[in-house]
């Protein structure tokens, strides 16, 4: 009798439960839709200001790829990474020199997904103000045609070359990338370079990306980890074609390798000056 009457209790309860959910639900979707509606009129905040000091700007430049997950492979057999690495202690270099002292240079291990999330979570755990990532260009498969070098089969395509930029607009402060990267175009155009062209031919397939600025070459490029996960501006530079035999010489030399960061670190310092 005794256990009767506590199944009945239970019983009881649950059903009291029941209809004061079933209450709760009926207010919930009454003002649910008022609710929907407020928010749409309400007007999105607008993207915060990155107030620049040079000493204090948390800068992070990220070198491209690791070790152990390269990246592409030169016209002659070189892996990309030792091209970023290079490049990308340049950049840091220049920067310092500049007064942003608070500059970071980023390099990471391990295989291509880990080492994605690691970038973002040392740019994010540091607090970045701004995120460059630095890399070299390559085709896509289909475009490579075969030769010898030193005896080892490689492959090139001398087809295109040029820098280009990209940003994503998944980024919570994709104007201030996007002002960034035109910045970086610009002064690397003033420099007398020219920017890959191909990223709008349909010969690209899954590599193909809207051009948001046709001046300078600012591509958007919205599947790229360290742009959209990032959360302060974010810009990655391709700095040239290292598949493309001649330009490949060109970025080893250190001639173009100091004008590119010469031209980075002349762009960080315009865009500060704006702030």
């Amino acid at each position: 009798m005794e256990r009767s009457r506590s199944i009945i209790a239970g019983l009881i309860a649950a059903l009291v439960a029941s209809i004061l959910l079933s209450s709760l639900a009926s207010i919930h979707s009454g003002l649910a839709a008022p609710a929907r509606e407020l928010a749409k009129r309400r007007p999105k905040p607008p993207e915060s200001s990155l107030k620049c000091e040079k000493p204090k700007l948390r800068i992070v430049v990220d070198v491209g790829h690791t070790p152990d997950s390269y990246g592409a492979l030169s016209a002659r057999n070189d892996p990309e990474f030792g091209f970023n690495l290079v490049l990308a202690r340049l950049v840091t270099a220049k920067l310092k020199s500049e007064g942003f002292a608070a500059t970071r240079l980023l390099v990471t291990d391990g295989k291509a997904r880990p080492s994605l999330l690691k970038r973002v979570s040392a740019a994010n755990d540091g607090r970045a103000d701004l995120f460059l990532s630095v890399h070299h260009d390559s085709v896509p498969d289909k475009l490579l045609e075969a030769w010898e070098f030193d005896g080892a089969k490689s492959y090139f395509s001398d087809r295109f070359s040029g820098h280009s930029l990209f940003v994503s607009e998944r980024n919570p402060h994709f104007a201030t990338s996007l002002m960034l990267a035109r910045m970086i175009g610009r002064q690397l155009k003033d420099q007398g370079l020219h920017y890959a062209g191909q990223y709008t031919l349909p010969l690209m397939g899954r590599y193909r990306r809207q051009l948001l600025d046709k001046d300078v070459g600012v591509y958007r490029y919205d599947g790229l980890v360290v742009l959209s996960q990032t959360r302060s501006a974010a810009v990655l530079l391709e700095a040239g074609s290292i598949i493309n035999r001649d330009e490949e010489m060109t970025m080893n030399s250190p001639e173009r390798q100091e004008m590119i960061a010469g031209a980075v670190a002349a762009a960080v310092g315009d865009f500060c000056e704006r702030r």
